[in-house]
């Protein structure tokens, strides 16, 4: 998966609220240990036993999530990228440090694979969100070029049901220019502030630019389990 840009944005996104020199420095140490593959679930029976803080990538097909955990982590491979939308069709899990669990979903949504394998993943990602004792925040990545689509809608509103904390991350910013994003960034606020489960701070990045990245290190890190 690329996030070539189409064009050049007027301006980098930024955050709406920083963090202090501590936390930023807390998450790009941690997102600087050592990453592994644990293992891959092809359906939730396959989920692996964890007891540290879970982290969730979420979000339609193509949108980004395996460039946006490489992009956090600092490597190019550690999460397979495709431009073909279904090609992730397990749930991939990545410890980070033994600290912090990462956790990359298919997608959802359209996808390049038959019916039967999507509804069967699509089951497995609403069972692992529902599920999952460990996971204390999903990343719900939503493509800066499109906004919320009904489908985003829908699984907010089960998360929101679920009781289950989570996060909109915009990506691919680079690919939209700065006064079409700001309007995105208020369209977007206006909306999740109706869902009660959603965090209040939503984080654009692009993968390609690097935006975002050092603060939604930031951000995951304050979840994570350093001792």
């Amino acid at each position: 998966m690329t996030d070539a840009p189409d064009s050049e944005p007027e301006s980098e996104p930024e955050s709406e609220i920083g963090h202090d020199a501590e936390a930023l420095e807390r998450g790009r140490w941690l997102f600087a240990q050592e990453c592994i593959f644990v293992s891959g679930a092809a359906d939730y029976e396959g989920v692996p036993v964890s007891n540290i803080p879970e982290i969730a990538f979420v979000g339609r097909s193509n949108v980004g999530k395996s460039s946006l955990i490489n992009a956090l982590t600092g490597r190019k491979t550690l999460a397979r990228t495709s431009n073909t939308p279904g090609r992730t069709q397990q749930i991939n899990f990545f410890s980070l440090l033994d600290a912090l669990m990462l956790a990359d979903l298919p997608g959802y949504g359209y996808a390049r694979a038959s019916k039967v394998d999507i509804e069967r993943w699509t089951t497995m990602i609403f069972d692992y969100l529902r599920g999952r004792p460990s996971l204390r925040r999903v990343c719900l990545l939503i493509d800066a070029r499109h906004g919320l689509k009904d489908s985003d809608i829908g699984v907010m509103k089960d998360l929101d049901a679920s009781a289950v904390s989570y996060q909109i991350v915009l990506t691919k910013c680079d690919k939209v220019k700065a006064t079409a994003l700001a309007q995105l960034l208020a369209d977007t606020q206006s909306r999740i502030a109706k869902h009660v489960a959603a965090h209040p701070v939503i984080v654009q990045t692009s993968s390609v630019k690097g935006a975002g990245i050092e603060f939604l290190r930031a951000e995951l890190a304050m979840i994570a389990d350093i001792r």
